[in-house]
């Protein structure tokens, strides 16, 4: 590894030490579909975004919804002392990336075969806090 390279990993990784995030790895479910629900929530206050997810009807929201509370529990062991409720937490970024992929093939007229593909997700959550003070 290169000079630059490793000096911007080494940025990268104290960087993303002072940030609360949850990750979602290879969920069973095409991007797009979450997506729909991830563009909902981003930047959205915490509490309001839980309301959202909880009623909202599409199957992407429950582990959405999970994720959220992941990250908001991650976000309380990096500040101790502090209180969510008085933290002012939003959604402050949410990415949905594509995975791996299941290839079938479903058998088509006149001896044809026909590709199925099974997408996965991958999902990463960042909350932060709105008021920041340095």
């Amino acid at each position: 590894m290169g000079k630059r390279k490793k000096l911007r990993a080494e940025q990268l990784k104290e960087a993303r030490k002072n940030k609360a995030y949850a990750t979602l790895r290879n969920y069973k479910m095409s991007p797009r579909k979450m997506r729909l629900v991830a563009d909902i929530i981003r930047g959205k206050d915490v509490q309001t975004a839980l309301d959202i997810l909880a009623y909202t009807k599409k199957g992407a929201a429950e582990p959405i919804r999970k994720l959220l509370l992941s990250a908001i529990s991650n976000w309380e062991q990096k500040n101790e002392g502090a209180r969510v409720e008085e933290a002012d937490l939003y959604v402050k970024e949410i990415t949905v990336d594509g995975a791996g992929m299941l290839k079938r093939i479903r058998p088509r007229a006149q001896g044809r075969a026909f590709p199925i593909r099974k997408r996965y997700s991958h999902v990463t959550l960042v909350v932060d806090t709105k008021n920041t003070e340095a």
